[in-house]
């Protein structure tokens, strides 16, 4: 039987860097969901179909294969299609798109059904906003990370700045402001902590405390039989 780590979580509350870094300690694979659903979005924005469920985004789905290629042992690329969208899924022009696209059930189950493929033949850690109670209810481990918005706000404008991208904090803080009530109060999966969900705040915890203390209960409860 497989393990998954399950890790849930608003914008920018260190989810993706933090599930990247728990699964190379595990050595289990890491299922960057919110990377999945950032290639969609990528996608649909460059055939310009809008954020609605119609036969062409029907079509465009069972048109497009998302794979994870590791690089150097330790750094995961995105493949959309045979080409690497590592960056440009991280554009403000698909961040600021990628929470309309994620509501549409089309999109979530199309997804959902891929990352159970996955889920049910390796050992995985994976991230996202509605992973420990919709794609994997039944997950072995499962975390909820939170964090103040304003620390939030400052990790994203430093991601981009990493990039070389332009960055507003002002306009960074509104748009994670907007996203968190989008996915909270969506009509398809919306953001809610599972109920058996360790909540860890990472407000004040850096990369490597809060990677040490979920491998720590995770490597507890796998020697326990938990």
């Amino acid at each position: 039987m497989t393990t998954v780590v399950a890790i849930d979580g608003p914008a920018a509350s260190g989810k993706s860097t933090t599930a990247k870094l728990v699964a190379q300690r595990l050595g289990f694979v890491h299922l960057d969901t919110g990377a999945m659903y950032r290639a969609v979005t990528l996608a649909c924005l460059e055939y310009q179909l809008p954020a609605q469920e119609t036969p062409q985004m029907a079509e465009l789905l069972a048109s497009l294969a998302i794979q994870f290629k590791s690089v150097g042992g330790e750094e995961q690329r995105t493949i959309l299609n045979g080409q690497d969208v590592t960056d440009r899924i991280r554009s403000p022009e698909v961040t600021g798109q990628v929470s309309r696209y994620s509501a549409l059930a089309m999109i979530r189950e199309h997804l959902a059904d891929m990352q159970r493929k996955m889920g049910a033949e390796l050992n995985v850690v994976c991230e996202g906003r509605d992973i420990g109670t919709r794609v994997f209810p039944g997950a072995r481990f499962k975390f909820y990370l939170v964090a103040d918005q304003e620390v939030r706000a400052k990790r994203r404008y430093d991601e981009l700045r990493s990039l070389g991208r332009k960055a507003s904090l002002k306009r960074i803080a509104r748009e994670l402001q907007h996203r968190d009530l989008e996915d909270s109060t969506r009509e398809h999966s919306p953001l809610r902590r599972a109920d058996d969900a360790l909540i860890v705040d990472t407000t004040n915890l850096t990369i490597r405390e809060q990677v040490d203390l979920i491998v720590a209960r995770v490597e507890a409860g796998l020697r326990s039989g938990d």
